[in-house]
């Protein structure tokens, strides 16, 4: 399986991309890359690809700080380059928390150099560039090109025990025109068994189907992801434990009905850290009904003991609800109710701090039609399920937990039409929710349903399919998910 690479390129403390190299081709997509990391981190992805713009040009690393924030949010693997020209600027970046440095310019112009790094540190901290134009390495951000062919350049690293390269067809990079697959395909011909990672050029998941069926090892990819040509479905998928709170117990219920105890969700969370779910759902069931507020304090509480993503919702109805529940902890929040009687709040919310923060919950029913309810499932808005979900998006939540009320706590499988439909007509991440019993559903959820996450309640809280043997079944199955 490719693994792919999202690439954060670092410029002004913004993440910005180039095409072929060009600083005046510069875009910027985020003004907080340590969100944007964090998001990443959240969809699943376990290697980040950072490249410092602004080192490359002082020939210095400017924004070591920025990667050791990145590295602390846990979770990935980070490679990190840029202006890496000393045996100092190379260890301060392996300080910071990189996993590898990755090492361009300096491979041709001071190879000696690098040599002795190589004999310090070793050669699996370091990732090296092939930057190719016109089968000549390039160097110096792209704009010079050697003597150097990428044949003799890659057999002489390899002979110094380098065992990981990234190679860039330069003209392809940021065009989204399609990878340099014939490229890839000579240099692995050429040196059998190189762990090859391509980079630029992809525009879409058929791109990374080539890549991957000509045995390339992993992808690095920037635009694709920035604007939506490359969906989170086509990433791993996660397995997202439930945890409905009332009364600061976890419970859990029938058709919304029926509502028995499940456990202390502190302890439920521990649990379910250690056996390697990928996030976790907090939901205040009964917060909407009885007109109070999600319980902060218990949000702290659980937040303190996870190393991985946390949603909360329930009773959400104001902006200064969605500060108080990130102030305790909250990575994320889940808008219900609240976002149907005032569509406007997730605009208000998706401007003032990322889609990445929204969560846009809909709990809906199968009759005549699908039709959404609130207040825990009680009150029919008259509302299509599959419109709202399409205005959550246009609005600016940047995922969609949909939950079938048909099959809640049914144990009879997910609703992968509706789910699918969903999918087709989204580019954000869509959660299927509702519906689990066996192994089968969730794999189900995802090839039939379409979903990008699966999550579930009783079967993780009663012990009836533990999280790493359904994880292991997934993979078997030929599904992409991360096993600890």
């Amino acid at each position: 399986m490719i693994e792919i690479i999202p690439a954060i390129d670092l410029m002004d403390g913004k993440c910005v991309r180039l095409s072929g190299g060009r600083f005046d081709t510069m875009k910027i997509y985020s003004d907080d890359p340590i969100d944007m990391a964090r998001n990443f981190r959240d969809l699943g992805f376990k290697y980040l690809h950072i490249v410092d713009l602004d080192g490359a040009r002082t020939g210095n690393p400017v924004h070591t700080g920025l990667l050791q924030k990145i590295v602390a949010l846990g979770g990935m693997k980070v490679d990190f380059g840029g202006g890496i020209r000393s045996r100092e600027s190379f260890k301060a970046v392996l300080d910071a928390g990189a996993d590898r440095v990755s090492i361009g310019s300096l491979a041709v112009t001071n190879p000696h150099e690098l040599e002795e790094w190589i004999m310090d540190f070793g050669a699996s901290r370091v990732l090296l560039g092939v930057d190719v134009k016109n089968e000549k390495v390039a160097y110096h951000g792209w704009q010079s090109e050697s003597n150097i062919g990428w044949q003799e350049f890659i057999g002489f690293w390899l002979g110094k025990g380098v065992d990981r390269f990234f190679c860039t067809d330069v003209d392809r990079d940021g065009a989204m025109n399609g990878p340099a697959v014939e490229l890839y395909q000579r240099m692995m011909q050429q040196f059998p068994g190189i762990d090859l990672v391509a980079s630029g050029g992809v525009s879409g998941p058929e791109d990374i189907r080539q890549l991957e069926t000509a045995g390339l090892k992993g992808v690095i990819v920037g635009k694709a992801i920035y604007e939506g040509k490359l969906k989170a479905s086509f990433l791993a998928k996660r397995i997202i434990p439930c945890l409905d709170i009332r009364d600061g117990r976890t419970v859990k219920g029938v058709n919304f009905i029926d509502i028995r105890d499940a456990g202390d969700p502190v302890e439920l969370a521990v649990r379910y850290a250690a056996e390697g779910a990928d996030e976790l759902v907090f939901l205040d069931i009964t917060a909407t009904i009885e007109g109070r507020k999600t319980f902060p304090i218990l949000v702290k509480r659980i937040a303190k003991v996870l190393n991985i993503p946390f949603t909360v919702g329930g009773g959400i109805s104001t902006f200064e609800d969605a500060v108080v529940l990130l102030e305790a902890g909250a990575d994320k929040i889940s808008l219900n109710s609240a976002a149907v009687k005032d569509p406007e709040i997730i605009d208000r919310l998706a401007k003032s701090f990322g889609n990445q923060f929204i969560v846009l919950a809909i709990d809906a029913r199968e009759e005549a039609s699908w039709e959404v309810y609130v207040h825990g499932g009680r009150i029919p808005t008259g509302r299509d399920l599959f419109e709202w979900a399409k205005e959550g998006q246009e609005r600016g939540c940047g995922e969609i937990l949909f939950t079938s009320m048909n099959h809640d706590g049914t144990k009879g499988g997910f609703a992968n039409e509706a789910l699918a439909r969903i999918s087709n007509q989204l580019t954000i991440p869509v959660i299927a929710s509702g519906g689990a019993g066996k192994l089968e559903h969730f794999r189900d959820a995802f090839t039939l349903g379409k979903a990008d996450a699966a999550l579930a309640a009783s079967v993780f809280h009663f012990g009836e399919i533990p999280i790493p043997d359904l994880k292991r079944y997934l993979y078997n199955e030929g599904i992409t998910v991360r096993i600890k």
